[in-house]
């Protein structure tokens, strides 16, 4: 697929080991996203448990699932619209305005005693809010601090960096909560944030800093320029392609199978909160991590949509393997191998998309992708978790990687009728 549709064909250059990391700016932007992601990791800890310690309720865990993965689907595209007419630095801001102000809000509802579920409810939406204006904006933002050659790395890296602040965020956020006490922590947490603010405030990014002027974007005026811009992704092999394989992860496994770790974990006979089952929480973002500084470091996998849908089976396969073995050693194993795989597909995908996205309106195309690879997450809690409860599990999950795989096969076929049709080149 990838001579028909890929927008990768440049001519090779010697390979550079982790080139993004050599741009100052980008230097910032790797700091500033890892602790930003480590606070909202820091964050779920300590929110989600005083939330289950007060109310014990099964369905406020399950909306704060939803409500966290809802927004994406929802306002993607018009969160990518703004970062195409305004300044990507700004709408990034408000979004981390926006999780400081709900981290405040739960350190006075937590020091007041007055947390009620309603209230509960508002600021799990509102943080959801808060990471879509984050999301489209922050990719955005890449191709300004890097540019189309390094453009690749600093994908990767950037969700690496995601990744170093969801593996820590657990570890650190107990340990604040242990030491602090929840209301203290919230508080401290709030603090984490800022290193994005400020670096942002004057970073040398954005409209006025570029060089080349591009041509003014319209607002996104109603559901209809929405799907205008669905219409010119359709045109767009590759794009169309990633969006695709994007959705379809999120939507038949996203990162439901986490949820459903601890009778996972209980089925392996390490259902105890000790080493070996936070071992299981981490091991596949250990994997990713180990996968952005290897893949970087190695200069592997050159970006084209059959490498991405050859790792995202791959990633099925690691998936299927976790919910059928009986082993707790080789789960680990599975589970190392899919946060590999599926940092590697993910960033593939994602750098793909950026590439090959028509300049005016790439942030709203970003959106469209983060629609696809956050937004459909919202339904993995029934692929995976819903039907877990009728026949188990495992059989929900390797089910869910088997469907997912045939997809991508599909996807595979019609790249190859692509590459067979007069003038693909």
């Amino acid at each position: 697929m990838s001579t028909a549709a890929d927008q990768s064909d440049s001519p090779s250059v010697a390979h550079t080991s982790f080139a993004a990391l050599r741009q100052p700016g980008f230097q910032m932007y790797f700091i500033a996203t890892a602790l930003a992601m480590l606070a909202d990791n820091i964050e779920h800890v300590i929110s989600y448990y005083v939330i289950f310690d007060k109310f014990h309720s099964p369905t406020l865990g399950g909306f704060a699932v939803i409500s966290h993965w809802l927004p994406f689907l929802l306002f993607s595209v018009y969160s990518g619209a703004l970062a195409d007419r305004f300044d990507p630095r700004r709408i990034i801001q408000l979004g981390m305005l926006m999780f400081m102000g709900v981290s405040l809000a739960w350190g006075l509802l937590f020091l007041t005693g007055t947390l009620q579920p309603w209230h509960a409810r508002l600021l799990l939406i509102m943080h959801g809010c808060a990471g879509v204006l984050w999301g489209p904006a922050g990719q955005l933002l890449l191709h300004e601090i890097v540019g189309p050659e390094e453009l690749q790395s600093a994908v990767r890296l950037g969700a690496t960096a995601r990744y170093v602040g969801m593996l820590c965020g657990p570890a650190v956020g107990g340990a604040m909560l242990v030491a602090l006490g929840p209301s203290q922590a919230i508080f401290v947490n709030v603090l984490i944030y800022l290193p994005m603010v400020v670096w942002l405030w004057r970073a040398p990014y954005g409209p006025r800093f570029r060089k080349d002027p591009q041509p003014v974007v319209r607002a996104v005026r109603g559901f209809g320029e929405v799907i205008a811009t669905f219409r010119v992704i359709a045109t767009n092999p590759t794009v169309l392609c990633m969006t695709l394989l994007a959705s379809g992860a999120a939507f038949f496994i996203g990162s439901a199978y986490q949820a459903q770790m601890p009778g996972f974990a209980h089925d392996l006979g390490h259902g105890d909160p000790g080493i070996a089952y936070r071992a299981l929480l981490a091991a596949d973002a250990a994997g990713a991590l180990v996968a952005g500084f290897l893949l970087e470091l190695g200069g592997m996998l050159r970006p084209a949509s059959s490498t991405a849908l050859a790792l995202a089976m791959g990633w099925c396969c690691a998936l299927g393997g976790f919910a059928l073995v009986s082993n707790y050693d080789l789960a680990l194993a599975f589970l190392f191998m899919a946060g590999f795989l599926e940092l590697s597909f993910n960033s593939m995908a994602q750098a793909l998309v950026q590439l090959a996205a028509p300049v005016p309106i790439r942030g709203r195309v970003i959106g469209v992708f983060s629609m696809a690879a956050n937004g459909m997450r919202t339904f993995s809690g029934v692929t995976v978790g819903v039907l877990g409860g009728l026949i188990g599990i495992h059989a929900s999950l390797s089910s869910s990687a088997g469907v997912l795989f045939v997809a991508i096969a599909g996807l595979m076929v019609w790249g190859a009728s692509l590459r067979a049709q007069p003038g693909a080149r």
